[in-house]
């Protein structure tokens, strides 16, 4: 693979999930140097050794916890100067109807889907915003943009998401940070696990394919931005 990303300093969270663990690989066949999170400390030292990551460049943690988060900061630039791209492929999913839906549900999809980023942000964007330049990509699922039944909190979670970034996108104007949101549709990843709903996983979106969609945009050009992109299983195309 052609090293488009060499040199560029890329923390991915969430990389021991479907999407993440695929865009790692992608990533760094690309040239570039990765610091991997995630919950699972056993999964995250596998997919830093297939990506050749040293364990230094990797931290479990709870994205929700802001102790967790600023030490998260500190270890990262301990080992790297600067970042040049932040993938958000972190998150839960909790499909219930509202009647089933308790308060404790909800809020933990806030936290992990909506308040997690936010510590993220707060964490690594004001090292952007010194070099006047990044890219923060955000993956707030098609659900964020076209809401279905059984999605109350999960939607809540991820409308706030893009709007929280629309407006952190406004006050970057005069920088060159940019921000897209990934809508991605079905994707056969372990987010199905354990959500008691019947789906057709064979004609859903790969993983690879939606790492590759981020990939993707890790590649555009400094004078672009894409601001936006949905991607969604052929069959069920929601917009």
């Amino acid at each position: 693979m052609i090293e488009t990303l060499n040199g560029k300093n890329v923390l991915i969270v969430g990389a021991t999930g479907g999407i993440g663990s695929a865009v790692a690989r992608l990533l760094a066949g690309s040239g570039g140097r990765l610091f991997l999170t995630g919950r699972n400390e056993q999964k995250l030292q596998v997919v830093a050794k297939e990506n050749s990551v040293p364990a230094e460049r990797t931290f479990a943690l709870d994205i929700s916890q802001p102790a967790a988060v600023n030490e998260l900061k500190e270890k990262y630039f301990q080992q790297l100067d600067a970042i040049d791209i932040l993938v958000n492929a972190a998150g839960i999913g909790i499909i219930k109807s509202v009647e089933n839906l308790t308060e404790v549900d909800f809020l933990k999809t806030l936290n992990y889907n909506l308040y997690a980023p936010f510590l993220l942000i707060k964490a690594f964007l004001p090292a952007m915003k010194e070099i006047k330049k990044g890219l923060i990509i955000n993956i707030p699922g098609i659900l964020g943009k076209v809401p279905m039944a059984g999605a109350a909190a999960y939607s809540a979670s991820k409308y706030g998401l893009v709007g929280m970034m629309q407006s952190i996108r406004e006050e970057l104007k005069r920088t060159d940070i940019r921000i897209t949101n990934l809508f991605l549709g079905g994707v056969d990843s372990p987010f199905w696990d354990n959500i008691d709903l019947k789906v057709q996983r064979e004609k859903m979106i790969q993983a690879e394919e939606a790492a590759k969609a981020i990939w993707f945009l890790c590649q555009q050009p400094s004078s672009g931005v894409v601001s936006e992109m949905v991607l969604q299983p052929f069959n069920h195309q929601a917009i």
